[in-house]
């Protein structure tokens, strides 16, 4: 029987320099003014002179004797005095000032020649603050979380060197928006036990056209030493796998490194992350449809024979190899969803197991007679096993549902069907490693 359903499946102030305002002297009246005496004349002269020198020395900081000559040079000697008793701290944020694709995961403050005393990361338009923490030695800071996308920050930072000499840094930035980024949704996740033929599968929910790039910042090892290669599947699917199923117990390590990362389009990467699984025992399950017999193998040795019912000679299931990639204890089957109209409509199907995105599953059938199993096939194109309603019981449905892993493989063979699309599910083992290594943009 075959269905679609929806899977259920983060102080000193900064110093600026501002330009020197000139003053200008008093404008002549156009009209002339009444005489007055000369004492007087000198008298108002002397105190504009005066007032003008004090505003001057009030708007450039410098003193009668910082330097001789013009003013320009007075100037030069008290900038020169400055930067002689500057701090030795240098600060760098990573987010440069006035950014507007900052990266939401590599964000940060480090110093040299000096201690970070404070740092403030607040959302610029609401002020609210990013909490984030200095490191022991006082050479770094970054926030707690991920930033988030769209999103114009303030930062200030504070630091002292060895003289408590102060140093400010202020940097406003805009983080890369959610249209000019993209992310890519994978499985499995991190710290996951799945089975041997589990590939790595990216969903990027952006078109990608630098797809060398894309696929060159994302790593893919074993620690069973065998090679693992990506292959596209369209410009938003790339699988990883190596050319035989992963050795059973091995650790699996995958890498990514796309934050920066440019995919074409405008669109720049915005993940950092390191993903560990681990794979399990193997099992390799092979349904027959001449017999309607599946035989079950656990590290190469039969662990069990189980009759089935696969799909009718009017709906027959998939041949090839096919990788169980969700499993439900009990889910809904609606014909509808998958072409079929109103022929059936089952609330309660046990022991559910996906073999494709388009619909196949194996599952738990209460409905139909014990005599079908090992007999005929029956279905819209799945793979039945006696089950009992509520899945309760020792049935063969629950017993290979308990027995299953997310990523074993299940073979289905002599169907009168075709083989299942490499891309239908998480079956890319049904193209040979010389087709799967074609698809390779790296």
């Amino acid at each position: 029987m075959e269905q679609l359903v929806t899977s259920p499946d983060n102080s000193t102030t900064a110093r600026s320099r501002t330009s020197h305002q000139l003053l200008q002297p008093p404008e002549q009246d156009a009209v002339a003014a009444p005489r007055r005496g000369r004492r007087t004349r000198r008298a108002l002269a002397l105190s504009a002179l005066l007032a003008a020198g004090a505003l001057t020395l009030s708007a450039c900081g410098g003193s009668a004797e910082a330097g001789s000559g013009d003013g320009k040079n007075g100037q030069a000697g008290a900038d020169a005095a400055a930067a002689k008793d500057a701090s030795d701290a240098k600060i760098t944020v990573s987010s440069k000032d006035g950014a507007t694709d900052a990266s939401i995961n590599d964000t940060g403050v480090k110093v040299t020649g000096g201690k970070l005393t404070d740092v403030k990361l607040t959302v610029a338009d609401s002020g609210a603050p990013v909490e984030g923490a200095i490191s022991g030695d006082g050479a770094s800071w970054k926030p707690g979380t991920q930033l988030e996308r769209g999103t114009k920050y303030k930062l200030v930072a504070n630091a002292k060197d060895a003289k408590g000499r102060s140093a400010t840094e202020n940097a406003t930035f805009s983080t890369v928006s959610s249209d000019h980024s993209f992310i890519g949704n994978y499985t499995p996740d991190d710290g996951k036990t799945v089975g041997v033929g589990m590939p790595v599968s990216f969903n990027f929910d952006k078109v990608i056209t630098n797809k060398k790039d894309v696929q060159s910042h994302i790593t893919v090892t074993s620690d069973s030493g065998q090679e693992v290669v990506g292959h596209w599947f369209g410009a938003q699917r790339l699988d990883f796998r190596p050319e035989e199923y992963w050795k059973a117990n091995s650790k699996v390590t995958m890498k990514i490194d796309l934050d920066g990362v440019q995919g074409g389009n405008g669109i720049t990467g915005v993940q950092s992350k390191t993903v560990t699984f681990t794979i399990g025992r193997s099992q390799v399950s092979t349904v027959d449809m001449n017999t309607q017999t599946m035989t079950v193998k656990r590290d190469g040795s039969v662990l069990k024979s189980v009759p089935i019912s696969g799909g009718s000679s009017d709906h027959p299931t998939y041949n090839g190899q096919m990788v169980i990639s969700e499993k439900f204890t009990q889910t809904r089957m609606d014909g509808s969803t998958v072409g079929f109209g109103g022929e059936y409509d089952i609330k309660d199907v046990p022991h559910a197991m996906r073999l494709s995105s388009s619909g196949t599953f194996i599952h738990g059938n209460y409905w139909g007679s014990p005599s079908i199993f090992g007999n005929s096939g029956t279905s819209h194109g799945c793979v039945g096993l006696r089950d009992a309603k509520g899945g309760g019981g020792d049935t063969p449905g629950k017993w290979f549902f308990d027995e299953s892993l997310i990523g074993d493989v299940v073979i289905v063979k002599n169907s009168h069907d075709k083989t299942v699309q490499p891309d239908n599910g998480l079956n890319g083992w049904n193209l040979s490693w010389s087709q799967w290594k074609a698809g390779s943009a790296v």
